[in-house]
Formats: C-alpha cells, sequence, structure tokens
C-alpha cells in the first residue's frame, strides 16, 4: 500500500483512488465501507492524528467509524469546523484550528484539520473530518485530493 513520507506530504490521489477502488470492491456495506475508509486515510497520509465520519442526524452530527484517538460523540451543526462544514455543505481546511472561532478540541494534539462534506443526491449523509497535529498540514491539492476519494467511497457503498 502506498504511504506518504515527510518528503511526500502530498500523496499521489489519482493512484490513492485506484488503491481505494480495489480495498472497497466487492463490498457495499456503509459501516465496513467507512471503516475500511478511515483507516486507508489514516494510514496512507502522513502527519494524521485523528480521521473518521461523523454522520447526519437531524441538525447533529454523530461519531461514525474512524481511527485516532477517542473523540467528541456528538456535534450540533453550525458548532466548530466539522458542524460548520455540514451546515455550508462544503470542505473546510482549517490551517490552524486554534485561531477558528468556536473549534472544538477533541484532542489538544490537532492543529490543523480538513472537514469534507459526505453528501449523496441533495442528502447531507455526514462529514469526514481529518486532524493533524502539524500547522497547515492540508494543501489544496489535498482538498481536491480528498474530496475525489470522499466522491469514490459515496460511489462505491450503499448510503440509503
Amino acid at each position: 500500500m502506498f504511504e506518504t513520507t515527510e518528503r511526500t506530504r502530498t500523496p499521489d490521489y489519482a493512484q490513492l483512488e485506484l488503491q481505494l477502488q480495489s480495498l472497497l470492491a466487492g463490498e457495499r456495506n456503509f459501516v465496513t465501507n467507512a471503516a475500511q475508509f478511515s483507516a486507508f486515510i489514516f494510514q496512507t497520509l502522513a502527519d494524521l492524528n485523528w480521521a473518521g465520519f461523523y454522520l447526519a442526524q437531524d441538525q447533529t452530527l454523530l461519531l461514525g467509524p474512524f481511527q485516532g484517538k477517542v473523540a467528541c460523540v456528538k456535534i450540533p451543526f453550525g458548532r466548530g469546523v466539522c458542524g460548520a462544514a455540514a451546515q455550508q455543505r462544503k470542505t473546510i481546511v482549517v490551517a490552524d484550528v486554534h485561531a477558528f472561532d468556536g473549534h472544538i478540541a477533541c484532542d489538544s494534539a490537532s492543529n490543523s484539520e480538513i472537514v469534507l462534506p459526505v453528501i449523496v443526491g441533495e442528502r447531507l449523509l455526514g462529514v469526514f473530518d481529518i486532524d493533524s497535529p502539524q500547522l497547515n498540514r492540508f494543501s489544496d491539492a489535498d482538498q481536491l485530493g480528498l474530496e475525489k476519494l470522499v466522491a469514490c467511497f459515496v460511489a462505491m457503498t450503499d448510503v440509503a
């Protein structure tokens, strides 16, 4: 499996998409694929300390499959980076979470974050959250690559 190093912080996202397709092929169960996706991201991107799903229920995000330390269980829409991404239905990249108004500190070691909405048709399924102990960890290339990987996950998973 392709893994990044300190020298290669931005991976070959096209290669990662092929690996993800292979990993998820033959299984469409949401929980299984969400767990695999979280582990895949956590293993293949450098400098992460958390990667996982928060699932939308009414106007709240509930903790889903993830990799990393224990996490916040419920996040209201509009609160923190995850809640903002859910409410706005757009990817949010935060170079320094300590400068983000209303940041929720589930792990004090986290310094930067990217949160990607998981949308199926018009329905917000939840968000995929990635934290890093490094400041300014996530680039524009990471955002584009991760958005493609989330879309691949959605296409290969039963999300009804």
